[in-house]
């Protein structure tokens, strides 16, 4: 997959498909998926903000395997879905059930989570690896994206964030996420990596709140 076709538009034929599937699961949602979230601090009206929903029992043509995950639309800053990615929602290994705990369609180039950050943003915004990571800083007036996983960082994104005078980092605090951390501080020259302890972010604001969040910022200003 080569950065042109990465920044190919859609037709408005993928756009339909896309926005069907998104529509059925949304409307999807089990309780035991609602309790995923909130148990991350993420309410039923943020989730339905994000379009978020769950493969149900009759999947969109091509999803049969990531039937019961849940489904994160990636967005464009009209809310229409530019693709989707799934997460499991067991609590296995992965591995052994044959699929990761995160998927992404067949094919599908990396893509930006939540780029209506970008445009409602005004000098800082907010880089993490994880798609619910993204949307805890949002929810919290951080606007964030998310690059999906450490080794997701593209030449073209540089340019998605040329504008902002301060971009701040949030790798999980794992070898992936310090690597994850370094590609983007070394491509953007205003970027700087705030050092999770205690987990991602996530688990960081579930431990203490939206405080321990603004300490690890102001601990790197």
């Amino acid at each position: 997959m080569t950065e042109r076709d990465t920044l190919r538009p859609l037709s408005d034929s993928q756009r339909e498909t896309l926005e069907e599937a998104t529509a059925a699961y949304e409307s999807a949602v089990t309780a035991g998926a609602a309790r995923f979230l909130l148990d991350r601090g993420i309410s039923e009206a943020v989730a339905a903000t994000f379009r978020l929903g769950v493969v149900g029992d009759d999947p969109h043509p091509g999803h049969d395997r990531y039937k019961g995950f849940l489904a994160i639309p990636y967005l464009d800053q009209n809310g229409r879905p530019l693709s989707i990615r799934f997460r499991c929602l067991q609590e296995h290994d992965h591995r052994d059930f044959g699929h990761g705990k995160y998927m992404s369609m067949t094919d599908e180039p990396s893509r930006v989570y939540n780029i209506a950050a970008i445009h409602n943003a005004d000098d800082t915004i907010h880089v993490t690896e994880g798609e619910l990571d993204a949307l805890i800083l949002t929810m919290l007036g951080f606007p964030a994206i998310a690059i999906p996983g450490a080794s997701g960082w593209q030449r073209h994104h540089r340019r998605m964030l040329a504008g902002f005078n301060r971009i701040w980092v949030w790798g999980d605090p794992d070898d992936a996420g310090s690597d994850f951390n370094n590609r983007v501080v070394r491509a953007m020259k205003n970027a700087k990596a705030v050092r999770l302890r205690d987990g991602d972010v996530n688990e960081t604001y579930l431990a203490g709140g939206v405080d321990a969040l603004h300490a690890l910022i102001e601990s790197e200003v």
